[in-house]
């Protein structure tokens, strides 16, 4: 017996919209960002830095930008009394439609990051994300569900920044 259903495995390909970042990329935030990885790279700061023609954001901060906007509504909250909630809102973010895998758990199977072009300060950053594949895999302790994400983050023109490609595991 399989735990891919046809409702599930409609979802594989499905595209979600391209959304923009709730904020551009501003020097403030990237200098807390550096602090808070750790990484005092001068290309971060420096408006004329000779490698990437100015200031530049860290490799992974375009997947920070997609946050909840000031004053947005919390979904945790919002779906606190539907029965039928898991609480994982992974996909949600993403844009993307809710799997109908309730009471599945969540678990991190990787991702696999091609970094194109580093963000420069005043860019807005844009992600487009698309179930890529969902297929099942035997564990030792049973069937799962492996999903595959991938999101493109790219600047407002289009240009490429980075692709993500990440699985998670529901079992």
């Amino acid at each position: 017996m399989t735990l891919i259903t046809d409702e599930v495995r409609r979802h594989i390909g499905m595209q979600g919209e391209r959304r923009p970042a709730c904020d551009a990329v501003e020097r403030g935030a990237v200098r807390r960002y550096a602090q808070a990885i750790m990484d005092a790279d001068p290309a971060y700061m420096d408006d004329r830095h000779p490698r990437h023609g100015g200031a530049v954001a860290p490799p992974l901060y375009p997947a920070f930008l997609f946050r909840l906007p000031y004053g947005a509504g919390d979904p945790l909250s919002e779906r606190a009394q539907d029965p039928d909630f898991d609480g994982l809102v992974t996909a949600v973010g993403s844009g993307l439609p809710e799997l109908p895998l309730h009471g599945m758990a969540l678990l991190n199977g990787g991702a696999e990051i091609e970094l194109l072009r580093y963000a420069r300060h005043g860019e807005r950053i844009y992600q487009q994300s698309r179930y890529a594949d969902i297929y099942e895999r035997e564990s030792r302790s049973g069937p799962m569900i492996m999903v595959v994400i991938e999101t493109t983050y790219e600047t407002e023109s289009g240009e490429p920044l980075m692709r993500v490609k990440k699985t998670l595991i529901r079992r």
